[in-house]
């Protein structure tokens, strides 16, 4: 197990390290000077260039990129452009509104997809199953933004049941959880099914309904435990994802965290607090991948003896 986790560490570095120059040239090579951005349209062209020289932008790329480096291995993002305060601190207080957020919508796609998918296996081809699975495939199709708009003018707007934007409250964190789970719970859903649907039909299935065991004991005793590794490992990779897709979410619903700063990031041109966003939500999805890895290999006893 030791040997794997270093494996799939080792793998990860030169993805980082990828991600780090890709986002460095990409904010570098877009039109426009970030300072000029940052200090207004009529400032003094000798001011921004004390400014420039100030925060090391005069300095050749690779120098700069170097050096982001390495502060960046030592926990140091830079300084914020329109904040004025450090990135790492910045990321930090809003890293805890987006995995409350993340483990809510996470949840919900868990309870929502698990149930819906193993309902709609026992019920093959019924009415339930195809209300399940066209609801699903909704789930699936629909983009997250979109779900979370509809859901925000039906239920916040119009019937006035939910805060209409916010984080401060259980009523406020509804809404939010159910649109970033809610294609989530599609996908749990549809693979729940499918997996459980073929396990059914299996020969020691047949032979546990002869031996006289009840319907309910050969789904959940036999059936369901060999038809969740794989769900259980999408589950896994699903909550490093929503930590990335919160972005929109968060956006639509006003809640200060990860997702709002790198869009009001991109919408300032503020190169430090971008890079940093982009850089954490990489090592959390990189970690994330390494946690469903680990956990498949615990769940299947065929991969830990390397079958």
């Amino acid at each position: 197990m030791l040997s794997k986790v270093v494996k799939r560490v080792a793998i990860s570095i030169p993805v980082l390290i990828g991600v780090v120059l890709l986002i460095f040239i990409m904010l570098r090579v877009v039109p426009g000077d970030p300072v000029a951005t940052m200090m207004g349209e009529h400032v003094n062209p000798a001011m921004i260039e004390k400014i420039s020289a100030e925060l090391g932008l005069d300095q050749p790329l690779y120098i700069q990129f170097f050096k982001y480096v390495g502060n960046a291995l030592k926990g140091d993002f830079g300084t914020s452009y329109r904040l004025n305060r450090n990135v790492t601190q910045v990321i930090l207080e809003s890293f805890p509104h987006t995995v409350k957020l993340s483990v809510l919508a996470a949840l919900v796609a868990w309870i929502i997809g698990l149930v819906a998918g193993i309902i709609a296996a026992i019920r093959q081809n019924r009415l339930l199953d195809r209300l399940f699975m066209g609801c699903s495939l909704v789930g699936v199709s629909m983009p997250v933004f979109m779900t979370a708009l509809v859901l925000q003018y039906v239920f916040a707007f119009k019937l006035q049941w939910f805060p209409i934007s916010g984080f401060d409250s259980w009523q406020a964190m509804i809404l939010p959880a159910i649109a970033l789970g809610w294609n989530s719970a599609g996908s749990i859903a549809r693979m729940t099914r499918s997996n459980l649907v073929e396990i059914l039909q299996n020969d020691y299935i047949r032979t546990a309904r002869a031996k006289g065991l009840r319907e309910n004991g050969v789904i959940v005793g036999h059936a369901l435990k060999n038809a969740m590794l794989p769900v259980v490992t999408m589950m896994a990779l699903q909550i490093s994802s929503m930590l990335s897709g919160a972005v929109l979410t968060e956006s639509v619903f006003g809640i200060p965290g990860i997702g709002r700063l790198s869009v009001n990031a991109i919408e300032t041109r503020d190169m430090p607090l971008l890079q940093g966003t982009v850089i954490f939500t990489t090592i959390i999805i990189i970690l994330g991948n390494l946690i469903a890895d680990l956990l498949y290999n615990v769940l299947d006893p065929r991969i830990r003896e390397g079958a």
